[in-house]
Formats: structure tokens, C-alpha cells, sequence
């Protein structure tokens, strides 16, 4: 009687903790992309497209700012980022929850922005974000499960047109953190080798990778060493860092020459943000 008890108790346990996680998180098996541009609002199954794209650089100039902004958790997310962002082309977000307050901010300012949902907390939604001062011709929403938490972390490939005729591909990621081995976390990253390999012009691959392991920074490399890419070294690299020292922020890129770059300190969130500027030769 008392192990029957114990059972009843522990699938009663089970239940609320599954009921709980249905209550709270909402995840798609088709992923969403949430567009954003002078106040409108549109949300499509997969991709967005744009038939009438504008360059993105000013001149063959083209400045980045990528940074994990913790779900908006620091009441001074927005101000700093604003400040970060305003000689910015393209800025790579991860962990970019689309509040109201978030919304409101995108809806005035002049950017346009792109965000996966990677899932929805209490109907909010969650993911990879692009803001660019031209909207893309294509941008397409990636996702990987965690294996153990079973929330999917998300990707954003885009493609921006550039003035010297090229087009630039972008891709930001958030990669999958909590696995036993790399089998996953190397899917995440060979998921996009078919539009990557293709491309002949600049590319940019950046964003939160989790790279806190030896065996995790070793797949990154392999993963992206068939682009022939390089990868940003900072001067004095603030970068957030695990308990082995290991950095997990990257920007990696080819087909343009570095001229700047920085890891400015910040208590807006747990990650410091990275920025970098590059010129495009005229083609």
C-alpha cells in the first residue's frame, strides 16, 4: 500500500510538472519569424521575404554590435542599447523577448528587426533577434531542441544586399547548451553548410555559441573552417566567460577587413557586449 502511494505520489509530481511546463512555455514545431518595421507588425511560418531590398553598409562601411541582452532583465537594457546601437548597421541579439515594452521601443525606433521565436513564456516570445537599418531579402528561422530542457534555442540566417553589388549573409545563433557530447550541438552549427557553402560573397557568423568546453570550441572551429573564415580577436575581450575561462561569445567573418573592434563593459546584462566594424571593397 505505502509503494502504491509512493508511485500515485511520484506520477502526480510528474503531471504538475508537466502541466506546468505546458502552462508556462509554448513551442512550435513549425518555427515563427516576427518582422518589424515602421510599426508594422507581421509574423510568418519559417522565412521572411523582402522583393525589394536596400543596402545595408554606408559606403562599404558596415558596424556590428552583437550581445546576449538577457531577456531584457536589467532595467537599463534599452538605454544602453541604444547608446551601443546608434553607429550600428546590424546588431545580433540573443535572448530577445518581444515584451510590450520591447515592442514598443522597435515599433519607435528606426530600425527594422527580425526575431525567431524559439518559444513563447506566458505568450511572450523568446529568441534570436536581427535589428538592421535594411530589412533583408530573405531571413529564415532556425531551431535545435535542448536535449534535456526541451526548449529549442534558435538561428536567424539573412541576407542583406551591399552598395558594391554582393550580398551579405548573416547568420546569429544562440547554440544549444546543455548536452552530454557535441552530437547536437554540432547539428546546430551544420545546419545551415548548404547556403553557406554556396556563397561566394562577405559572410558573417556571430552570436552566443555556449563554446565552454574544449570539445564544444573544437567542433565550432571544424564547423566553420570549410568557410575559410576568421575569426574577431579582441584587444582587451571582455567577454563573458565559463568557470573554464573559455569565452562563449563569437563574431566570425570573411569576405571583409576588420578595422575595429571592442568589448565594451556593461551591467545591462550577464554578457558584455561586442562590437566590431569592417570595410566592404567596392566590387
Amino acid at each position: 500500500m505505502k509503494l502504491k502511494w509512493v508511485l500515485l505520489t511520484g506520477v502526480a509530481i510528474a503531471g504538475m510538472t508537466v502541466g506546468g511546463f505546458q502552462t508556462v512555455f509554448t513551442v512550435r514545431e513549425t518555427p515563427e519569424i516576427t518582422s518589424i518595421k515602421d510599426s508594422q507588425v507581421q509574423t510568418e511560418l519559417k522565412c521572411y521575404r523582402n522583393d525589394h531590398p536596400v543596402a545595408l553598409d554606408e559606403s562599404g562601411q558596415l558596424n556590428i554590435l552583437v550581445w546576449n541582452i538577457y531577456k531584457q532583465n536589467r532595467e537599463n537594457l534599452l538605454p544602453e542599447l541604444t547608446r551601443l546601437s546608434e553607429d550600428r548597421q546590424l546588431v545580433l541579439l540573443q535572448e530577445a523577448s518581444l515584451d510590450d515594452t520591447f515592442l514598443d521601443w522597435l515599433q519607435r525606433s528606426d530600425w527594422g528587426s527580425n526575431q525567431v521565436s524559439a518559444f513563447k513564456a506566458f505568450d511572450i516570445s523568446s529568441g534570436v533577434l536581427n535589428l538592421s537599418r535594411a530589412m533583408p531579402s530573405i531571413a529564415c528561422a532556425n531551431l535545435q531542441t535542448e536535449p534535456w530542457l526541451r526548449l529549442p534555442k534558435s538561428g536567424l540566417y539573412a541576407e542583406y544586399a551591399l552598395t558594391n553589388g554582393q550580398t551579405l549573409i548573416s547568420v546569429n545563433l544562440h547554440s544549444v547548451n546543455f548536452t552530454i557530447g557535441t552530437e547536437e550541438y554540432r547539428q546546430q552549427l551544420e545546419s545551415f553548410k548548404q547556403v553557406l557553402e554556396k556563397h561566394q560573397g562577405p559572410l558573417l557568423i556571430a552570436g552566443d555559441f555556449n563554446s565552454w568546453s574544449e570539445s564544444r570550441l573544437s567542433a565550432l572551429k571544424q564547423a566553420l573552417h570549410k568557410y575559410h573564415i576568421k575569426e574577431v580577436e579582441f584587444q582587451r575581450d571582455n567577454r563573458k566567460r565559463f568557470i573554464t575561462g573559455l569565452p562563449l561569445d563569437h563574431i566570425f567573418y570573411r569576405g571583409m577587413e576588420l578595422t575595429g573592434q571592442r568589448v565594451p563593459e556593461s551591467d545591462a546584462s550577464d554578457h558584455n557586449p561586442l562590437l566590431a566594424e569592417f570595410k566592404i571593397a567596392s566590387k
